[in-house]
């Protein structure tokens, strides 16, 4: 296949956001390598998919060789793949810690350590990562003190990465989304879900997949932590 044709990883790619972002890159004409526990392969020959633990470094290396000998080159990495436990601090077991800092951490440096060698080879390259507003702005009644720990690492990293690899034609970006209308939240918690944003109502998966394909085109933005919140960020309300 040409490599010449853009090359996209997106992490926790098998529903929701992550879905709807593998859809979104084909549709700009970008071949995809996805990865999930629960991937099933496609039926389209432009997306790969990786079944496996995005904390576990064998994972990241088989996605990031699947795209590199079967397309050719990688152009952008979409770190979606995470996860979020709303539990009292004082709660939190070792086995609560070690999944959230597996997922969200380790996740994050595997994969990202391995595609950023080879965009720095390159010369050029996108990461993205998705984190949360709740980082910046705590909500009580929300105790989600491991989300603060990881996501907020995520944001900081995103930030000294953005200047670490600016020289080498690498950005590095993420999204901070509020709550947001997948399958993770039943229809019986959306009233209450829309009540933590000052807009009153939830985003959709849409709003941030706009987001990072905004991100995508945008060359001059890089370190940007980008909250499309519903008004989180804003303040207290």
């Amino acid at each position: 296949m040409s490599s010449q044709q853009k090359v996209a990883i997106i992490t926790g790619a098998s529903q929701g956001i992550g879905e709807a972002l593998v859809q979104a890159y084909r549709g700009r004409g970008y071949q995809v390598v996805a990865t999930s526990r629960s991937i099933k392969q496609s039926s389209d020959g432009d997306v790969i998919a990786v079944a496996g633990d995005i904390a576990s470094p064998e994972t990241a290396e088989r996605v990031v060789r699947e795209a590199v000998e079967r397309f050719g080159r990688i152009d952008t990495l979409v770190n979606n793949a995470g996860v979020f436990l709303a539990k009292p601090f004082v709660d939190f077991t070792q086995e609560d810690f070690d999944h959230n800092f597996g997922v969200n951490v380790s996740g994050f440096f595997h994969i990202t350590q391995r595609v950023a060698r080879q965009m720095l080879t390159q010369g050029s390259g996108h990461i993205v990562s998705i984190t949360t507003s709740l980082v910046n702005q705590p909500i009580a009644g929300v105790p989600a003190a491991l989300a603060s720990l990881t996501k907020g690492g995520l944001n900081a990293v995103t930030k000294e990465l953005a200047i670490e690899f600016a020289q080498g034609g690498v950005r590095v970006n993420a999204v901070s989304p509020g709550i947001i209308k997948t399958p993770m939240h039943g229809p019986e918690t959306h009233e209450f879900l829309s009540a933590l944003h000052p807009v009153g109502h939830m985003g959709e998966i849409g709003d941030i997949v706009d987001a990072v394909i905004y991100l995508e085109g945008a060359n001059f933005v890089t370190g940007e932590i980008l909250h499309v919140d519903g008004g989180q960020n804003a303040g207290r309300w």
